[in-house]
């Protein structure tokens, strides 16, 4: 959409009548006073420290902390060097990818996120040098707006609700430099202050509706998916094309600890809206960001009122919040790029995809930037990390990269590479580079007892029977091994690790048992469906998978793609025929996606993980 040619005038929330003054609970920030606060913080999702904060004359400080961070150090990544204004630095872009923009010092006024740019020049001006352009599509290096944002409304598949969607000026503007200082400076005061209101901490923007948010996998496989993978991987510096980048793709550990995240603000959602009827969500949050200040839809009009109460129309100046680092998120946005778009439907490949394109993504073949959430939810539900699976991926890249061209004798290591490049994808060849597990642990999420999409009465027996006895058998074939080497004294035959098959119904576990049940699976299995969000908390091994049951010929991205962003490999199956990457089937959803009579052929299903195992697969 091409910037209008004709002047625009002002929205009609900008002409609200005055109210009364609030001034107690606004936090403004006054420039001429420094004055230090404490507030509390949590470093990677896990660690809860306390900082320290310096208010000056330039800026909200934080001096470094444990976490390893400053503004400083978050000014230099954006670019900045030394504001020209200090009493209202420009906003800069530190990172961007449909759906998902990490800000330095946004704004927000009467409910509209404005962006401060110097390179904003309006193509037209009001009677009183105002902006009348609104910078709506793009300015400068910036991406265009609709990538960023949207109304923010719910989404329906129809020409009408995607129209709707559309950003317009009130939800997001560029302003020039000229015309912020205008509209929020005092000019009058030369310089000693402002009418800014500083969100103190570090900021996510959820401007998604609370449409997908009380759904478990959407709010925590897919909205803090993305969040972790972008906000992770943001500030780490760029990977090289060299062997020193092996042990970052197989690693767990982060390289760069990020700027603590001190507060979500959902801005269309109210608390029920995000929290889902099985109580994951609230569980999941708690237990990785136990810190964070959760603010809602009233919490954010509180914010917006502020910044118009009191203020008559048309007067100078305006009240305005600054949030010094902030991610906006949108769920519109992300459905306006081209990975999510047209090849997932998820909005955290977006945010994953590029993050691995430009070289940030870390530890990408075994999950390592979530493994900081993963580690956290295991302790959280009594899971001892080194009993969970945590690959030591550092010792994994030492022993690809001391090997060279690796141990041809073994076909799990065969195509692994030893040097990675920059933009490295996942795949089979680097999972086969990980130990296996030290017990191979079927996992079949049933969904028998639920409302919909169950197996075929006697398909779900055969399945459990199939398990079963593959289970006997591979047991049956190690005790052999055992008792061989026994018998000669010495270790001929290398041992496989032990099988074991859980059959569960995650509405009749706790929270901590799903967790824990999860942390020891090495295959999971189940039909499509809530259950198999699961697979997050999944510990990293070489033949690690997921085998997600469909009716046919229905197909979902859902799991698919998130195992695959985790390293892991996934199935789609129907009946007794299987699907892998790079043969990804075609979305659909047949009139029996829903219903309770799908059809699963166990045997095939036995066969399927049986060559896995074994490295046919």
């Amino acid at each position: 959409m091409c910037p209008s040619k004709s002047p625009v005038s002002h929205p009609a929330s900008f002409l609200l009548p005055a109210l009364t003054i609030l001034s107690t609970v606004n936090q403004q920030v006054n420039h001429v006073l420094a004055e230090t606060a404490t507030v509390t913080t949590t470093a990677t999702a896990r660690t809860t420290i306390t900082a320290t904060t310096t208010r000056t004359t330039t800026e909200t400080q934080t001096a470094k902390s444990p976490e390893g961070w400053s503004y400083d150090e978050v000014d230099k990544l954006a670019g900045v060097v030394s504001p020209r204004d200090k009493l209202l630095p420009p906003t800069s872009l530190l990172a961007h990818a449909p759906g998902w923009t990490l800000f330095r010092n946004l704004y927000m006024y009467n409910n509209t996120l404005y962006i401060n740019s110097r390179d904003r020049k309006p193509d037209y001006y009001g009677p009183h040098g105002e902006d009348l352009t609104y910078g709506y599509t793009k300015a400068g290096d910036w991406p265009e707006i609709r990538r960023m944002t949207s109304s923010g409304g719910s989404a329906v598949n129809s020409p009408e609700n995607i129209a709707e969607r559309e950003p317009r000026p009130q939800h997001m503007q560029f302003i020039s430099t000229k015309e912020a200082r205008r509209r929020w400076g005092n000019l009058e005061a030369q310089e000693k202050q402002t009418t800014v209101m500083v969100a103190q901490g570090n900021s996510l923007l959820f401007n998604d509706p609370s449409q997908f948010l009380r759904h478990y996998y959407h709010f925590v496989a897919e909205l803090f998916f993305g969040v972790q993978a972008f906000w992770n991987s943001a500030f780490n510096p760029t990977l090289t094309n060299s062997e020193s980048t092996l042990a970052a793709h197989f690693g767990t550990a982060q390289a760069t600890n990020p700027p603590p995240i001190h507060r979500a603000i959902f801005i269309h959602s109210n608390a029920d809206g995000w929290h889902d009827n099985p109580g994951f969500n609230r569980y999941f949050l708690r237990a990785a960001y136990p810190s964070l200040t959760v603010e809602h839809e009233e919490d954010w009009q509180d914010r917006v009122k502020a910044t118009i109460e009191g203020v008559a129309p048309g007067t100078s100046p305006e009240r305005v919040w600054r949030f010094p680092l902030a991610l906006l998120t949108d769920r519109s946005a992300s459905h306006r790029g081209v990975i999510c778009g047209s090849q997932t439907q998820r909005t955290a490949a977006e945010a994953w995809d590029h993050m691995r394109k430009v070289g940030k993504l870390r530890g990408i073949h075994v999950g390592g930037w979530w493994a900081p959430v993963r580690e956290a939810i295991w302790k959280f539900a009594g899971v001892n990390p080194k009993e969970g699976g945590v690959v030591d991926g550092e010792q994994v890249a030492l022993v690809v990269q001391r090997d060279g061209k690796l141990k041809e004798n073994d076909p799990h290591l065969a195509h692994a590479h030893a040097v990675a490049p920059l933009a490295i994808d996942v795949g089979d060849e680097y999972q086969a580079a990980l130990p296996m597990p030290t017990e191979v642990v079927i996992t079949y999420i049933s969904r028998q007892s639920a409302r919909n999409r169950k197996l075929l009465k006697e398909d779900h027996q055969l399945l459990v029977e199939s398990m079963e006895d593959l289970v006997k058998r591979k047991n049956t074939e190690r005790e052999v091994l055992v008792t061989k080497n026994k018998r000669l004294g010495t270790k001929k035959a290398e041992v496989p690790p032990p099988w074991s098959f859980d059959l569960l119904e995650a509405e009749h576990l706790s929270k901590d048992e799903q967790v824990r049940a999860a942390a020891r699976t090495t295959i999971l299995l189940g039909v499509h469906g809530n259950g198999l969000s699961s697979l997050i908390w999944m510990k990293p091994t070489r033949v690690s998978s997921v085998i997600e049951i469909f009716c046919p010929p229905g197909f979902a991205h859902d799991y698919w793609w998130t195992t695959r962003s985790l390293g892991m490999r996934h199935w789609a199956m129907w009946n007794d025929t299987s699907k892998t990457w790079p043969e990804k089937p075609e979305v659909s959803y047949p009139e029996c996606f829903q219903r309770d009579e799908i059809p699963i052929h166990g045997p095939a299903v036995a066969k399927l993980i049986e060559d896995r195992v074994d490295g046919k697969l």
